[in-house]
């Protein structure tokens, strides 16, 4: 039996992948609220396909629990922030779950750490942990390394079909769990040894934001000489070594927008480059910010309350808002001692902040100014109810003659 510890986004999905693919799965939170939606037969997001994987995972014989279970085989799949001050990793939840687990599994046990770390903190902090707990790493208790490689939106397509990496000590241990990943994944699995696991993970995710990052000068670039980057960017993509991407309001979610710190953080001297790109990133916000009041003033508007936010989510067709483009900028507006802006996304019901609308029509009836967020599918089916309005285009998907850009 596997006991997966930790059921948010990773977590879940996994642990309704390998239950529906054959192997006998109690998934594991401190969450009581959480595991009780569960156990009622609910999933606790939105996410496609994770319905008909729940179903299938339950009819399996799934159970969740808040208790730890006495096994020989863990997966722990817990938050992994980061520290804003020394931009370190702060893996004081898979600290606290090692732990528990050290507390009921039994002798020869392989613990898997799928959550992001950084590379070297299974080294300096989960092996001392363990031997503190009386186990010998290696002989008593095995260590893994697999780090997730999913995106939200696309989750349960992903798990089947990306690579994955499964870092081991031992050969023959990272074997045996390439054979429960191997029940689902369709994609290569390489096994090899926990650092690199880690530094690689790590790399994946700091590549992308350091592209996204030039995509975001690049926009700064063009708008103080009143260039159009979009044009730019796609005469440069028609060479055949040359692939930029879109410039956006920001980075979200809990990759992108938090692995590259982890090497700011342990290689303060040497990341220079991701340092400078990660600050772009987290710059984009205020940026988008300054740009509405640029055209507030163009266009005669003088009240801030009559512009509005579309999207809180950190990307389109989801309802995750971890480190959210939008949650950022309404954080500068405050610190900025202003407020008043609307904000709407079909996906997030929940509510989240301040003059929050619960329907496209009413968000629009409130505002003269859209500004476009998020790119979700909604907008796009209804870009005729903004010929009225307006609109800052952030991510340029609209196709509107008239509409603002970056």
């Amino acid at each position: 039996m596997i006991n997966i510890i930790g059921l948010g986004y990773i977590g879940l999905p996994t642990a309704l992948m390998m239950a529906s693919h054959g192997l006998d799965i109690i998934g594991t939170d401190y969450n009581k609220e959480l595991v009780d939606t569960l156990n009622e037969g609910r999933t606790t997001f939105k996410e496609k396909g994770l319905e008909h994987l729940f179903k299938s995972a339950v009819d399996a014989g799934i159970t969740f629990t808040t208790e730890y279970q006495t096994t020989d085989t863990y997966i722990i799949s817990v938050p992994t922030p980061y520290d804003k001050f020394s931009k370190k990793v702060d893996a004081k939840y898979v600290i606290n779950a090692v732990k528990e687990v050290m507390k009921v599994c039994i002798e020869g046990a392989v613990v898997v750490i799928e959550s992001t770390i950084s590379p070297g903190t299974i080294e300096k902090y989960i092996r001392p942990e363990i031997e503190k707990s009386g186990f010998k790493t290696g002989k008593d208790i095995h260590l893994v390394h697999a780090p997730e490689r999913i995106i939200p939106g696309n989750m349960v397509y992903e798990l089947c079909h990306n690579s994955r990496t499964i870092g081991a000590d031992e050969k023959e241990v990272g074997e045996k769990v390439k054979e429960y990943y191997a029940s689902f994944c369709q994609g290569e699995i390489v096994v090899t040894d926990i650092r690199t696991a880690e530094m690689s993970k790590v790399v994946e995710n700091t590549f992308r934001a350091v592209n996204i990052a030039f995509a975001n000068e690049l926009a700064k670039i063009c708008r103080h000489d009143e260039m159009d980057v979009y044009e730019i960017i796609r005469i440069c993509n028609m060479h055949p070594r040359v692939n930029i991407l879109q410039p956006g309001p920001g980075v979200g979610g809990h990759c992108i927008s938090v692995d590259p710190w982890f090497l700011v953080g342990d290689y303060p001297s040497l990341a220079k480059v991701i340092d400078e790109s990660m600050k772009t990133n987290d710059s984009m916000p205020d940026f988008v910010l300054n740009r509405i009041y640029e055209i507030m003033k163009k266009r005669g508007l003088n009240d801030i309350t009559r512009v509005g936010l579309y999207g809180l989510a950190y990307k389109e067709n989801v309802d995750d808002i971890r480190e959210s483009p939008t949650l950022q900028l309404l954080e500068s507006q405050e610190r900025h001692l202003a407020n008043g802006l609307k904000v709407y996304d079909p996906f997030v019901t929940k509510r989240v902040v301040a003059n929050q609308y619960d329907t496209l029509d009413e968000f629009l009836e409130a505002v003269d100014m859209v500004v476009i967020m998020v790119g979700h599918s909604e907008i796009k089916e209804n870009v005729h109810k903004l010929e009225k309005k307006i609109v800052l285009d952030t991510r340029n998907i609209l196709g509107l003659a008239d509409s603002y850009k970056l």
